[in-house]
């Protein structure tokens, strides 16, 4: 995406630290999309895989040092997520700004560590919650916006996938930030977080549903209560053949609803290049139905994630604010870890109470 500002500005340096499904699929490809970004480096241990994809870009197999190189302005932390605390925690000291794929972190008092050292220090910290950007969210962001619903009273939000194997991989193995609501949680969690603010009550379930999941929870429902007339469902899951709608919104003035997930994972794996004909355009359309019954269809919105790294780029040029200010990440993981603990203890929690 182009850049509002001068074109004469020196292009901020990029390292990229992890260069695994997330590190290849996502941020590779978007960061090279944003005018104004150079990716320079790359912290891998398989300097093959990298120069696959581009001969010419240096390669550092350690990511410490790549996350605290002197010729670094924006580290970029797409490594397994135990490890996005030390490495952001090192790249801000080192005056770096500092942009980390979710989760932000794998518990709630490492993120409020880097966030009360980028505040002390004036850098910038960041979170990738690119799911703001999906056409699907776009387009029932402004079917409630707009009013047509009446007051939304019940949203249903699902992320699911259908793998019933376990795979031998760090994120389904037993550890700090295994688990798929580590994985999916940051985007259903954001996404309502942004449409509604943080709720009353939290209501959770967990589970390890496939066989060989070694109690890896790959299940995950949770009910949010806001007040006594809104509800919201959170729904993960790895065993959905059959996919329901992603989205529900029902109101006082009609229901919406939206199916299939936003294409631009699919068109990144796909290898197409950010912002070529047909990016993030979807022709599935939403489906509105009035208070009589009639139903409308309503074309999406083309998502863009690209708009991301854009806002990073402009915000250190001091041209806008950050795209996602740490202090919203850190209300994700907050209530991502009241899940936790709503399921773990059994009970309704009151959010933000002990």
């Amino acid at each position: 995406m182009s850049s509002p500002s001068s074109p004469t500005l020196p292009a901020i340096r990029v390292a990229l630290i992890g260069f695994g499904y997330v590190g290849r699929t996502f941020h590779a490809p978007l960061i090279e999309a944003v005018e104004g970004l150079e990716l320079v480096r790359v912290a891998s241990s398989d300097a093959a895989k990298v120069h696959a994809w581009r001969t010419d870009l240096a390669v550092e197999p350690d990511y410490l040092r790549a996350a605290t190189a002197p010729d670094i302005d924006l580290v970029v932390i797409a490594s397994p997520n135990d490890s996005h605390h030390p490495l952001a925690r090192a790249a801000l000291r080192a005056g770096k700004a500092v942009v980390i794929d979710k989760p932000f972190t794998v518990t709630l008092a490492e993120a409020e560590d880097l966030v009360a050292l980028a505040e002390a220090r004036g850098a910038l910290l960041s979170v990738f919650h690119n799911r703001r950007w999906d056409g699907d969210f776009l387009s029932l962001r402004a079917a409630i916006d707009g009013g047509t619903l009446g007051e939304v009273r019940e949203l249903v939000s699902r992320f699911d996938r259908f793998s019933p194997a376990p795979r031998d991989r760090w994120r389904e193995r037993p550890g700090p930030g295994a688990g798929l609501w580590f994985d999916l949680g940051p985007h259903v969690v954001d996404q309502v977080l942004q449409l509604f603010g943080p709720p009353d009550t939290v209501c959770a379930q967990q589970a390890s549903l496939r066989d060989g999941g070694q109690g890896v929870d790959d299940w995950t429902q949770v009910v949010l209560g806001y007040g006594a007339q809104r509800r919201v469902t959170l729904h993960v899951t790895r065993l959905a053949a059959w996919q329901a709608p992603r989205f529900e919104a029902h109101g006082t003035c009609g229901s919406w609803l939206c199916s299939g997930l936003d294409i631009q994972e699919d068109q990144l794996k796909a290898g197409m290049a950010p912002g070529a004909p047909g990016w993030g355009e979807d022709a599935r359309p939403a489906l509105q139905a009035d208070a009589h019954g009639a139903v409308i269809e309503q074309p999406r919105p083309a998502g863009d994630y690209r708009a991301y790294y854009a806002g990073i780029r402009d915000a250190l040029r001091g041209l806008a604010p950050n795209p996602v200010p740490p202090r919203e990440a850190l209300a994700v993981m907050a209530l991502m870890d009241c899940v936790t603990r709503s399921a773990t203890e059994g009970r309704t929690l009151r959010f933000g109470a002990g």
